[in-house]
């Protein structure tokens, strides 16, 4: 490893991809190195520096990755993360996958790759969410067994050009609450008569508005009292920020599978 580490992104010309771009430029711990985009897409040579606003970097959108970088960033879509997820593997390079909207199979076939080089593969790199995930675990292990029941639901907001929902972080945090309090049951949305809650199922609610780079609201429902825990993005960054700490602390970590937790000390 050179002393600045040299980062590839993949998925660079997308909008998180871009600010990924944007923020590494500016830490002197990082160089960019390649910026890779699907071999269609319309912007292939063009300078990753000047799509991210932040001047000529001199390193064209390609969509082969010729040199070994220390770490690859992944932002783009479940099949390009699957073609670089290959490439990690094979050349032993540590991954850190933010891609969402994975079938189980492709999450599987992604998590094979920490058997050949450090992986990072989380639904979301905001810390603050992070944070947020830890603080749901020890809401649900308090409230586990309590008398009169607990009835969890999760409320999500993005943005209209998101694809999958629920989000791939509001089923991460059902995920959580169900570890601990052992709900079996995983409704999305509600119509109709549907006859009185049982407490074994947690209910999730996808909101799709305007421009909204993530909110999530987890809800812990009790007679008489509510406690609700709310993790709200301000600007992408929060993730680009999350996605460039977890690179640093990839790249001196032996071939595994790791989690922002670890990233963050939690």
């Amino acid at each position: 490893m050179t002393e600045r580490i040299q980062l590839a992104v993949n998925g660079a010309a997308g909008r998180m991809g871009r600010r990924i771009v944007a923020l590494a430029a500016a830490d002197e711990e990082l160089q960019i190195v390649a910026a890779l985009e699907h071999s269609e897409s319309s912007l292939q040579g063009a300078d990753a520096g000047e799509l991210a606003g932040v001047g000529k970097l001199g390193i064209p959108v390609t969509s082969e990755l010729v040199d070994r970088p220390d770490v690859i960033i992944d932002f783009s879509l479940p099949a390009g993360l699957l073609a670089i997820a290959r490439t990690c593997a094979e050349r032993r390079i540590p991954l850190v996958a933010a891609t969402t909207g994975l079938t189980e199979e492709e999450r599987q076939a992604v998590l094979a790759t920490a058997q050949e080089a450090p992986l990072i593969l989380a639904p979301n790199m905001s810390m603050a969410v992070n944070l947020g995930m830890k603080l749901v675990g020890e809401a649900a292990r308090a409230l586990k067994g309590r008398g009169d029941g607990v009835d969890v639901e999760i409320i999500e907001r993005h943005h209209r050009f998101k694809e999958d929902a629920p989000s791939g972080t509001a089923l991460k945090f059902g995920e959580i609450v169900a570890e601990e309090m052992g709900q079996t049951s995983h409704i999305h949305g509600r119509h109709g008569a549907t006859g009185k809650r049982p407490q074994s199922e947690i209910g999730y609610h996808a909101l799709r508005t305007g421009d909204n780079v993530g909110e999530h609201t987890i809800v812990f429902g009790m007679m008489g009292e509510t406690l609700e825990v709310t993790v709200r993005g301000h600007t992408r960054d929060s993730y680009a920020y999350g996605a460039l700490a977890a690179a640093k602390f990839l790249v001196s970590q032996p071939a595994g599978q790791y989690s922002m937790a670890d990233v963050l000390g939690l």
